[in-house]
């Protein structure tokens, strides 16, 4: 069949992906084709020292974003949407979203951007034998308890944003196994919460008189290819404002934003590895065996099929990139030029590469909020130069894209060199790579591995989540990794880059001050705070 056909018997198949600053939703084909897309820009919000988004953006993110894509239907191939073959719901992984037995929040939605749960994590670290991060839900949870706030005793579900939108569009309790990692250890044989480390905790709360027991707040795990519920008649209105479309259509596990980007970059099997690079940045690398010890900068997660991976997460990526981006903008403007968004990030990113490969030891942080990979509670951006060294667009741009990978590079130190974890490949996908070759090379240097780029690189998430709702339909007994080679990236486009010996070393000379100027950042931090 034709495009158009697809559309309108009902057989494109449909990822929602809730970001930090944008909420996406791709409809592809049954092959993974991209048919349209639509988006709705949002942005967190720092209240009472939390960064939260509301519940209300959250829905009309999600109204907006279909309405969108619906619309480019509409122009492009003459159709009006009515029938799903199957959706997926994705979004940011961990956070705290904790409701009552009406379905009402009891706090506004701490996400994972905040750096507020030290002590729990902490405690929960030593209790478990497991690292616990600070962005991790139990963590957020602990830290409540410990805080004494009242709203603990009346919990009787806690979930993930994507769980909580897969919840409004279907009433499932449910959440795909990648997203649940993200809240509290999982057992990968069982496909399930880890059953000792569960008992563990209720031990740890026993005599504080709360009347749930974890397991019966949390969701239910999935792996990814099986059903987790259908499109009500509530969501599909939800969804579509103007009520075009037919509730009934299948829906896959909600899954976290790392979750769809292994997917995305066909990393889900072991030795493979991707990077996300965009309001965050995180690497995931899937595992042939457990890690020799806990390393409080590597998260211990897992595919959309269970398998372990070794999670690298740093708060920030592109922020402070796009800041400075905003403001020589704004000089162009001075002067009465009118530069559209992508050919300035284009021409920004392309001067980079004139730079000395050491950026002439011009450090920048990028750290809108604290950075837990490098010990730093609070964050300032700051920038750093020597005074003997020449101050140029190219070292600047160079410095703001190592800035960007820096944290991240330091983490998978630990994981190459310490853990002795082999990568033979790393794909890497989000908005740091829209430009071609730029970031692609750049980070090949930061971490001294070959790093590929496909075609839909620029889809992101949003096109991973569609990708696994396909294989809700049509997995035919194959493993996802399987799924992927043989039935999405076969013959597709994509670049690889093998990291430059000069450019690597360069990098290193750069990213070794980097690290001998951390102690300003965190006393810059300190004090503007």
């Amino acid at each position: 069949m034709n495009t158009a056909e697809i559309l309108t018997q009902g057989w494109a198949v449909l990822g929602i992906e809730f970001g930090s600053t944008r909420v996406k939703a791709v409809l592809i084909t049954p092959e993974g084709t991209p048919v349209a897309s639509g988006d709705y820009t949002w942005q967190d919000t720092l209240e009472n020292g939390v960064w939260t988004y509301s519940l209300q953006q959250v829905k009309e993110g999600l109204a907006a974003c279909y309405h969108s894509m619906k619309e480019q239907v509409r122009a492009e191939y003459g159709v009006t949407l009515r029938r799903i073959g199957a959706m997926g719901v994705s979004a940011m992984m961990h956070g705290y979203l904790p409701f009552d037995d009406q379905m009402r929040l009891l706090t506004p939605f701490r996400t994972w951007r905040n750096t507020i749960t030290g002590p729990a994590a902490q405690a929960l670290t030593e209790l478990m034998d497991f690292n616990i991060p600070q962005r991790w839900s139990i963590a957020h949870l602990e830290q409540a308890v410990m805080n004494g706030e009242e709203h603990v005793k009346d919990i009787r579900f806690l979930t993930t944003l994507a769980g909580y939108v897969h919840w409004l569009l279907t009433g499932q309790k449910v959440l795909g196994v990648g997203d649940a990692s993200g809240m509290f250890p999982i057992d990968s044989a069982a496909m399930s919460w880890d059953a000792a480390r569960l008992a563990a905790y209720d031990a740890h709360l026993a005599g504080k008189g709360y009347p749930w027991k974890l397991e019966d707040i949390l969701p239910k795990v999935l792996p990814a290819g099986a059903p987790a519920g259908t499109l009500s008649a509530e969501g599909a209105a939800l969804l579509d404002t103007e009520g075009d479309l037919e509730p009934g259509c299948p829906l896959c596990p909600p899954e976290g934003d790392a979750g769809t980007g292994m997917t995305a970059t066909n990393a889900v099997k072991e030795r493979t590895g991707n990077v996300s690079a965009g309001t965050s940045i995180f690497a995931m690398v899937v595992l042939e065996k457990p890690l020799d010890r806990v390393h409080e900068e590597i998260d211990i997660v897992t595919t959309p099929t269970g398998k372990p991976v070794a999670m690298v997460h740093c708060n920030t990526c592109t922020s402070d990139l796009n800041a400075w981006a905003g403001l020589l903008r704004q000089a162009a403007e001075l002067f009465g030029a009118s530069v559209s968004t992508g050919e300035m990030y284009t021409k920004l990113f392309e001067a980079a590469l004139a730079s000395a490969p050491d950026a002439d030891e011009l450090i920048s942080f990028n750290y809108f909020s604290g950075e837990p990979v490098t010990h730093t509670d609070k964050g300032a951006p700051m920038l750093a130069r020597r005074a003997d060294r020449s101050l140029s667009l190219p070292a600047f741009m160079r410095a703001q894209i190592y800035s960007a990978v820096a944290a991240l590079s330091i983490g998978m130190e630990i994981l190459t060199g310490d853990e002795k974890v082999a990568i033979d490949a790393i794909l890497g996908h989000g908005g740091l790579f829209k430009t071609p070759v730029v970031g692609q090379r750049l980070l090949a240097a930061a971490l001294n591995v070959p790093v590929t780029v496909m075609q839909t690189a620029g889809e992101g998430g949003a096109w991973g989540m569609a990708v696994l709702a396909a294989y809700l339909l049509d997995a035919g007994g194959l493993p996802l990794e399987d799924y992927l080679a043989q039935k999405i990236f076969a013959g597709l486009p994509g670049s690889t880059l093998a990291p430059d010996a000069e450019e690597t070393a360069g990098f290193r000379k750069w990213l070794a001050a980097y690290k001998a100027c951390l102690p300003a950042e965190r006393a810059v931090a300190e004090a503007l705070a």
